[in-house]
This record gives structure tokens, sequence and C-alpha cells, in this order.
């Protein structure tokens, strides 16, 4: 059995896990889960659990489709933190005060 998480900045809502388990794709169907995959949300993460082989890329496509149909894709990216991790990072924007002022 394989893992795979998702780690956010802010908590995430029971809305995002109830995405996944409806958008997941297992034999090619979306909502047929069955106790092959398991999605759990723990505090600030949403962890994936397999039991066959389930795609780490395929979890970072749907949750940035999530991000864009919650108009969250402007603020928030998604990076991979290690080889079964993903974090989700505000976008640093560096606004250079002193060429305003000028």
């Amino acid at each position: 059995s394989s893992g795979i998480n998702a780690e956010w900045p802010l908590r995430p809502g029971a809305e995002f896990a109830t995405y996944l388990n409806e958008r997941i794709k297992v034999g090619g169907k979306t909502g047929n889960l069955g106790t092959n995959v398991i999605v759990q949300r723990e505090g600030f993460k949403i962890n994936v659990l397999s039991d066959i082989p389930f795609s780490k890329r395929y979890l970072k496509y749907l949750t940035k489709k999530y991000l864009k149909r919650s108009n969250l894709r402007d603020w928030l990216r998604v990076v991979a933190s290690n080889a079964s991790t993903y974090e989700l990072r505000y976008f640093q924007i560096n606004q250079d005060d002193e060429e305003a002022e000028d």
C-alpha cells in the first residue's frame, strides 16, 4: 500500500476530500474507489492511501483543478516537498516599495 499527502497552508475543508472521492478514477471510472483507494483528512493534511498503483502527478492534477474551481489558483501553488508529499504554498509576491515611492 502506498500513500500520498497533500499539505495545505490553511485547513482544507471537507469539500476537498469529497471532491477527491468523487473525482479519482479507478479502472477508468469515477466513484469506483472501493477499498483500493482511501482519502483521509487529518488537520492540515489530506492523505490518499492506495493498494493499487496511484500516480502522484494525478493527485497534483486534481488538486490544481480543485484550486481553479474554488478561485484559489491565483494564490496557491502545488509543490513537491519529497517523493510522496505535495505542499500547497502561497505564491511569493515581492513588491518593491522603494520603486513605488519614487
